[in-house]
């Protein structure tokens, strides 16, 4: 019998490892990414007051293509820092929710910066 690792409890334990480590202020908020099959989502949260300040993904309605690609990735990244700057905010710390920081996650991480987030 094949004993296969649960990635999902790996992930998690290692989220919660980087969670110890950093947090989110309202000065500098954290970004959360989260990553499922066919979708991708990233929030701006500010852990001291508890409360989600921004948020995208792509499951929203006037997103258009598929969201499982590094494309989709992209463009929610773009959006999610779009809003961010609306909102006043420059400086995110990047919480990669315990992936591995290659394919979508980096994809979301470039087009957050190269919408204008600081990181």
């Amino acid at each position: 019998m094949i004993n296969r690792p649960d990635t999902k409890a790996q992930r998690l334990k290692r989220h919660k490892r980087v969670r110890g480590k950093i947090s989110g202020t309202p000065e500098r908020p954290r970004l959360c990414v989260f990553r499922s099959l066919a979708h991708i989502y990233a929030q701006v949260i500010d852990d001291v007051n508890g409360i989600t300040l921004v948020s995208a993904s792509s499951v929203e309605k006037d997103f258009d293509c598929y969201g499982g690609n590094q494309e989709a990735a992209k463009k929610v990244g773009m959006a999610v820092a779009e809003r961010a700057k609306a909102k006043g905010i420059e400086t995110v710390v990047f919480d990669r929710g315990g992936y591995v920081y290659t394919g979508r996650v980096q994809a979301l991480a470039e087009g957050a910066r190269e919408g204008g987030l600081q990181f």
